[in-house]
């Protein structure tokens, strides 16, 4: 695995919201990324530029909220924006989501995951990079408390059909209507997608009891 995290062009102020782990493989320790890590844990896979993680973020400060991202400039800006607006329960780390989830997070310490929007990989050569596969969802929910949930929208509707169709076949969760999101909440690429008359497939799943 590439471990561009560690990278010195990440943030470097002493505030920064990027958490860089001293290493790669052991599981995170939640309460050395936030001051209270007895609070419940939502994770955006996929955070962009912000948009939906400033605003949760804003809107239940009694919850915590880890970004993850991947490019670097997007990074710095989110990274800025939650310094601006002095948010102490929002995080980043830049990772690959897959990674993430399959190896570093606990079991059992995630309340929710925010999955929106994805790279769908269109060509069929390349639907196995897609992110929702078997071992993927598995992986979700090893690390979802019993009451957890997975919120996910794309605006390909054939990679939607994918993902509840993958996460039906794991037998691990019941998919229910997706929960109404104020304009406030949209991200960047939800934006676009409206603009141009898409429609955009939503649901939530929530772990099988």
């Amino acid at each position: 695995m590439r471990t561009r995290s560690s990278k010195p062009n990440l943030p470097d102020r002493p505030d920064s919201a990027v958490y860089q782990p001293n290493n790669w493989l052991d599981p995170l320790d939640w309460r050395a990324i936030f001051s209270d890590a007895t609070r419940p844990l939502e994770i955006d896979v996929g955070c962009g530029k912000g948009g939906f993680l400033l605003w949760v973020a804003g809107s239940q400060p009694t919850r915590n909220f880890l970004g993850v991202e991947r490019q670097l400039i997007r990074l710095r800006k989110v990274d800025k924006k939650i310094h601006d607006r002095q948010l102490t329960n929002a995080r980043l780390l830049r990772v690959e989501a897959g990674y993430l989830v399959e190896k570093l997070i606990p079991t059992h310490s995630v309340s929710a995951y925010h999955i929106f929007f994805p790279d769908p990989w269109p060509k069929r050569r390349h639907h196995f990079r897609r992110l929702f596969q078997l071992a993927f969802v598995q992986a979700l929910y090893r690390t979802l408390k019993p009451d957890g949930a997975v919120n996910v929208a794309t605006d390909d509707l054939e990679y939607f059909a994918h993902m509840q169709k993958v996460m039906r076949e794991s037998g691990r969760f019941c998919e229910k209507p997706a929960t109404a999101l104020p304009v406030e909440a949209q991200t960047e690429f939800e934006k676009i997608f409206l603009a141009q008359g898409k429609i955009i497939g939503r649901a939530k799943f929530l772990v099988e009891s």
